[in-house]
């Protein structure tokens, strides 16, 4: 039985510590994510992984991000804390904006050069009263919708340069806005 303990204590001793490097991240849905894989952090959080090293000495530490020689990343974050996936969020509904609206005043604007082209002076002789007032309505109509597309291309033209303004000043990453 003495044999046994000892050979036990042996065992132990002999058995090699092991260690592991965890890699934690928080997705856009607000959800904490686990790995012991770098490679398995989607790209698009890899700036926000933080790095837990759970080893003891003598032991090497699993892969970490940049090679061996590097100290482990900080998540890249404005004098705020706030990250790429902020910046991006913030940006993305005036992004949004600017594209309908561009898309649409486009649309309308073609459809006023059609309606238009009806008053020429060649089909102007050519119109009852009532046409010529019906069109002048439909002009009136398309013209209030492209005022309204350009204002709200104007609205998020200004709120992009606010928010590229908001960056410089809290040192964001220029690249988090485009």
């Amino acid at each position: 039985m003495k044999g046994y303990f000892i050979l036990l204590i042996l065992l132990a001793f002999a058995v090699p510590a092991s260690g592991a490097t965890v890699y934690k991240w928080v997705d856009k849905e607000g959800v904490v994510n686990y790995t012991d894989d770098f490679n398995n952090v989607s790209p698009s959080y890899r700036d926000q992984v933080e790095i837990k090293n759970y080893h003891t000495e003598g032991v090497a530490p699993a892969y970490t991000p940049g090679g061996p020689s590097q100290k482990p990343q900080e998540a890249n974050v404005d004098i705020y804390g706030r990250g790429e996936a902020w910046w991006r969020e913030e940006v993305r509904p005036w992004r949004e904006q600017l594209k309908e609206a561009t898309e649409n005043y486009e649309n309308v604007r073609n459809q006023y050069m059609e309606q238009s082209a009806g008053l020429s002076p060649y089909n102007f002789g050519k119109m009852s009263l009532t046409q010529y007032q019906m069109l002048s309505a439909r002009l009136g109509v398309l013209n209030g919708e492209m005022e309204k597309y350009q204002d709200q291309i104007a609205e998020a033209n200004e709120m992009l340069d606010k928010l590229s303004q908001e960056a410089k000043e809290t040192k964001a990453d220029p690249a988090w806005l485009e």
